[in-house]
């Protein structure tokens, strides 16, 4: 059993190669054809024949774009992971606990009130929102009584009341909604170096940690009583673990906007194909994160290019059809 709960190479070989294909996809296509072996030869600091501007193109728009896609799908995929693993609940996503609707506030209080603030305002207040709502559903979930049912109750309470909230926001200035809805429905055109070295650290700790409670969630999965016995504090480790989903999410809602199904659809996907612990399952959910965001962002910049559509239709679009046939492949095998 041990063994089989283990990182195979097989399975991190083919996430690591698929990773690596979209990445080079995201490099290579664009709505500007560029040769693609002049393009390589660029990044890996070879003499290419590309112009300035094309040279411009590649490593000021396409590279941190891919990246930062990169990024933000491997976090919200380990948030969901996390989310799940903590929760018991196979349905549970990273903006459960109402970080989704926390942001969505903070970002439409920069839109509407502080025009004049500078680009990065708004993935400033989307982060401090997303950390807010979280942290106010954690406090009145551990008020109401232990276990995770208040808690995720409380945050479809706090997720109902804070949406709630801006949509009062926003119709008190209609003629911002457009904005508005541009960073609910998500996307990556706002991608810099500056934005990847914002997120980075938070990325980072978040990662880092949830990674290193692989078997920590694998025990608590057998019930909090079991792994009392063998010497895990449960509470201590749902609370680390949640905190570090809850930052992750932040981070990757921060600079992207609302894009929803990566961190449910991926986790069962892995689940399907490498099993169901944790210590594959974290690792495993990151890089297919990671590569299922960039594949989804390279058709939502060149499908209808040179128009760009919202990253988060997109997801939607793939997202929601394979769920369903989860669904229904579940409950087919249940009865």
């Amino acid at each position: 059993m041990r063994s089989r709960a283990r990182l195979r190479p097989v399975p991190l070989a083919v996430t690591l190669a698929v990773l690596l294909a979209s990445l080079a996809a995201g490099l290579l296509v664009g709505a500007i054809a560029l040769p693609p072996g002049a393009v390589l030869r660029a990044v890996a600091g070879l003499p290419s024949g590309l112009s300035a501007m094309e040279e411009a193109l590649v490593f000021e728009l396409r590279l941190p774009r891919v990246l930062l896609g990169a990024l933000v799908g491997g976090l919200l995929a380990l948030a969901g992971a996390g989310y799940q693993g903590v929760l018991r609940n196979p349905l549970a996503d990273p903006y459960l606990l109402g970080s989704a609707a926390g942001a969505g506030v903070g970002a439409t209080l920069v839109i509407l009130y502080v025009p004049v603030a500078p680009r990065l305002g708004v993935p400033l207040a989307a982060f401090a929102g997303a950390l807010a709502g979280v942290a106010l559903a954690y406090a009145l979930g551990r008020a109401a009584g232990p276990g995770t049912g208040t808690l995720i109750l409380a945050g479809v309470a706090v997720s109902s009341f804070l949406s709630a909230a801006q949509t009062f926001l926003q119709q008190s200035r209609l003629e911002d909604l457009q904005q508005v809805y541009t960073w609910i429905l998500g996307g990556l055109s706002g991608a810099s170096w500056q934005t990847l070295g914002m997120v980075a650290p938070y990325a980072l700790v978040s990662t880092v940690v949830l990674l290193l409670h692989g078997r920590l969630l694998d025990l608590l999965a057998v019930g909090d009583d079991e792994a009392a016995a063998l010497g895990v504090r449960a509470a201590r480790v749902r609370f680390t673990v949640l905190a570090a989903a809850s930052l992750a999410t932040a981070s990757a809602v921060a600079v992207s906007g609302l894009i929803g199904f990566v961190g449910i659809v991926v986790p069962h996907l892995v689940r399907i194909l490498a099993g169901g612990s944790y210590r594959v399952v974290l690792p495993l959910s990151f890089l297919g994160g990671a590569a299922f965001l960039v594949l989804a962002d390279l058709l939502a910049r060149t499908i209808v290019a040179p128009a760009e559509l919202p990253l988060g239709v997109v997801t939607a679009f793939v997202g929601a059809p394979f769920f369903l046939a989860v669904l229904r492949s579940s409950r087919g095998r249940s009865s």
